[in-house]
């Protein structure tokens, strides 16, 4: 086993188990509404679209980090800080994925109640792991030339713009916009580029 091998499974266990949050919560949201479709309309449990759209955020997020730690590969070594960053990056991975939808649904009429009390903190811990993420990276030699151009921090300020908008916005239809933006943001560079 190398270096990268040893780091990523500690890695990939917890980005794995922050995607199995994601992924039950919205289980547990869905099997709510189903449970309540035929309920009264003013019983009903609403999803909304502003909960599940952070979830695919949060989501194709994970998957660039996934991929971040494929592309650093040849240049990990391992050493009990390299451990604890790691530990602590994926942590704060995991807690933005557990707060995405709550542990008991039916304590709302409608997610987007949770999604306004919780937005701000997941865009907060999103943030500030773009901001570890280049602290490290400024570190290596070899990728410190090609992050440093106007591209990739023009990419960079465009994303935290987006996330520190939409946790200053509070209206649906522009949090809406920005999440849907944030989203296409990923798969165009993921996909296309």
């Amino acid at each position: 086993m190398n270096d990268f091998e040893f780091i990523f499974v500690l890695y990939a266990l917890l980005l794995g188990l922050s995607l199995v949050e994601l992924l039950g919560g919205l289980g547990r949201a869905l099997e709510l509404e189903f449970a309540t479709d035929a309920s009264r309309e003013d019983d009903r449990f609403v999803i909304g679209w502003l909960t599940p759209l952070m979830a695919i955020f949060v989501m194709v997020d994970l998957m660039s980090f996934w991929m971040f730690a494929w592309t650093i590969q040849p240049l990990v070594k391992i050493s009990p800080a390299m451990l604890l960053g790691v530990m602590a990056f994926a942590s704060a991975y995991y807690l933005a994925a557990r707060l995405v939808f709550p542990s008991d649904p039916k304590r709302f009429v409608a997610l987007d109640t949770h999604y306004y009390r919780v937005s701000r903190t997941i865009f907060g811990i999103l943030i500030a792991l773009v901001f570890v993420q280049w602290a490290y990276l400024l570190t290596i030699p070899q990728i410190r030339d090609a992050l440093m151009s106007a591209t990739s921090i023009g990419l960079t300020v465009l994303f935290i713009a987006m996330m520190a908008a939409a946790m200053v916005i509070r209206n649906q239809r522009v949090q809406a916009v920005l999440l849907v933006a944030l989203i296409v943001r990923y798969l165009v560079l993921y996909l296309f580029v």
